[in-house]
């Protein structure tokens, strides 16, 4: 067993491929032997100790992968060995193997792909609680997509055309855009180029969107929020723009909008009934091809270095996957 070992907070450049040793599985733990597993913008953030949630070192990083059950635990019993699943919420996944805690292995249909598998749940499940859960989007409203390229802004695209909204989709050049049309977007713009709010006014006629998700923040966060219509939702999904804006709360008032925080990792936690209901609508809507994760790029697990120097590039459009060979 061996995996890309983060033995001191310096960035992706100081892991080290090695050796791993993983007990056997304690009462409620999982032991998966990794197939895929994907990259997420907070695994940047993990291997400097710049996440809220800090591993204890070493430890291997990757909180989002799928594989085949291995050994269960004696207290596990809705997984046995040889079933496929996704793990969320965990570390581990550059890996060869991972032990995790059996809530966090979602077992997965047999017809999808392991990349598929292995960057579904983070993304679709945060979008589609999101847009379904917090913002309860009705058929027809309008929804703005900021980094509507991203992992979870492409999710985002596909969740709010399957639920029926219409879809303005946000990214910083004319490629991402393009991007963006493939996955259904119904209007795009090119905030690298175009002012983000003349161009929301053009495209909903001066209503402004409904709902407006936005993992991105910093410059953008305002100017989306001043272009809201009323009684709008606006999504606080995160920060991958660097800065957590300062928003005046005037706007709130004079728009009757919500904003509202969504934070999936705590919702699957707490609430596990809704998250299972969830889990069973997004497989449905994978099933009937209204939901395919894209794949930005699939690359061998050696080279970890290479896939996390192309998302912080910002050069990813969907997903980067790592494969076991």
């Amino acid at each position: 067993m061996q995996g890309w070992l983060c033995e001191t907070l310096t960035g992706a450049e100081g892991l080290r491929w090695g050796p791993i040793t993983l007990n056997e599985p304690g009462p409620a733990q999982v032991r998966v032997r990794v197939a895929a597993a994907s990259l997420n913008f907070p695994d940047l953030l993990t291997v400097k100790g710049q996440y809220q949630f800090k591993p204890e070192l070493p430890f291997v990083p990757g909180a989002e992968f799928a594989g085949t059950v291995e050994a269960v635990g004696a207290e596990v019993r809705h997984l046995k060995p040889g079933d496929r699943v996704a793990c969320l919420g965990t570390q581990g996944g550059f890996g060869t193997h991972a032990l995790v805690d059996a809530r966090s292995a979602v077992p997965v249909p047999a017809a999808m792909p392991w990349a598929d598998a292995a960057a579904f749940l983070f993304t679709y499940g945060t979008s589609w609680h999101a847009l379904k859960d917090r913002a309860a989007l009705q058929p027809g409203q309008t929804v703005l997509v900021l980094g509507a390229a991203g992992g979870v802004g492409s999710a985002a695209v596909q969740i709010a055309k399957a639920l029926g909204a219409r879809v303005i989709a946000a990214a910083s050049t004319p490629a991402k855009c393009d991007f963006c049309r493939t996955l259904g977007a119904d209007v795009t713009v090119d905030y690298g180029q175009q002012d983000l709010r003349a161009a929301l006014k053009e495209a909903t006629g001066g209503r402004g969107p409904d709902v407006v998700y936005d993992p991105v923040g910093g410059a953008l966060a305002e100017p989306a929020f001043r272009s809201i219509a009323w009684r709008g939702r606006y999504l606080v999904v995160g920060f991958a723009g660097g800065g957590i804006p300062a928003l005046p709360w005037n706007l709130a008032l004079l728009k009757g909008a919500a904003v509202v925080g969504v934070f999936w990792g705590d919702f699957v936690r707490r609430e596990p009934q809704a998250f299972a209901a969830d889990l069973q609508a997004m497989f449905a809507a994978y099933a009937a091809g209204q939901l395919k994760p894209a794949i930005d790029a699939v690359l061998p697990m050696a080279q970890v270095h290479e896939a996390y120097a192309r998302m912080g590039s910002r050069q990813v459009m969907g997903k980067v996957v790592l494969v076991n060979e």
